[in-house]
């Protein structure tokens, strides 16, 4: 039996339960955004594993488990590798694997930013055909706080060239990252995002800090007022009555979240729209997540 050996913790999607995870890099390049713990242990400094490295744990791989069909390529960022490294993975993958389906990977916006439509455009066509990409919002002021380092535009940019290039989007929006005074902002704005950019799947997480909240309140200067459970409800039913999307999966079903939601938007909308009304205004007649139940 082979097993890969990975820098511990590995994170992954909740929706790549079912896919090999081969970690490309260890780390995040970026790893400043003040809401985000997960890559900050000593071991998980930022660096790209050597292809000789990854060539190998294929090959190994493809001897033990031939079946595997959908691979996820960790850590917080595989897609800051260089075009050539990731078409090098993914040829590789292709000929070891030769029943493929599908390859994804966390994105950054500032990932795409020297990647052109046509870089992307191969890299779909040798089978990545999907990345998740952390805009968290799409106010200017929330990302500045937060130090994100993107921008309503660099999120934009990079979410139309991967629409470009025909790799699906899975957007995540982080609910209560602007606290109770930039929280209506927060909401119409990541909405507007959304709207201008047509992802295929948008999901929401509640923001959360399990180690505490001194290293997030510095960027607002100690004035961050995080947002109650109904806060938090208000805040979502905000960006759905923003939302102008065409055939977009929505879903708030994470553990962070208190109210499941789920449905394809516009279709669905009215009905979300309702199901979070009925939240707001009848507490107790809609099952929630009690707090033991949520997590990261």
């Amino acid at each position: 039996m082979f097993y890969l050996d990975y820098v511990e913790p590995v994170f992954r999607p909740p929706s790549e339960a079912r896919s090999l995870i081969l970690q490309v890099t260890n780390g995040c390049s970026w790893n400043k955004c003040t809401f985000c713990e997960m890559y900050t242990a000593p071991q998980k400094k930022f660096k790209p594993k050597a292809f000789e490295e990854l060539e190998t744990e294929i090959q190994q791989m493809a001897k033990h488990h031939p079946g595997i069909t959908r691979f996820f390529l960790a850590d917080g960022d595989a897609m800051t590798l260089s075009v050539r490294r990731l078409k090098e993975i993914l040829v590789c993958i292709n000929e070891h694997f030769p029943h493929m389906e599908r390859v994804t990977a966390y994105c950054l916006p500032r990932n795409l930013k020297k990647k052109s439509v046509e870089d992307l455009a191969e890299l779909k066509a040798l089978g990545l055909t999907m990345v998740y990409v952390g805009c968290e919002s799409g106010d200017d002021e929330v990302l500045e706080k937060v130090q994100k380092g993107e921008s309503y535009e660099s999120s934009k940019d990079a979410l139309l060239k991967l629409k470009g290039a025909g790799i699906k989007s899975s957007v995540m929006i982080l609910n209560g990252l602007g606290g109770r005074k930039l929280s209506q902002q927060h909401a119409i704005n990541s909405a507007r995002l959304m709207n201008e950019t047509q992802p295929e799947f948008v999901s929401t997480l509640v923001v959360s800090f399990p180690m505490g909240e001194e290293r997030f309140r510095e960027g607002f200067n100690g004035e961050f007022e995080p947002l109650q459970q109904a806060d938090l409800f208000q805040e979502i039913r905000t960006m759905l009555a923003n939302f102008e999307l065409e055939n977009t999966v929505f879903r708030s079903d994470h553990a962070s979240n208190y109210l499941v939601l789920k449905g394809t938007l516009g279709a669905d909308k009215e009905r979300l729209l309702q199901k979070v009304d009925t939240a707001i205004n009848q507490p107790g007649v809609i099952p929630l997540r009690q707090e033991w139940q949520r997590g990261l």
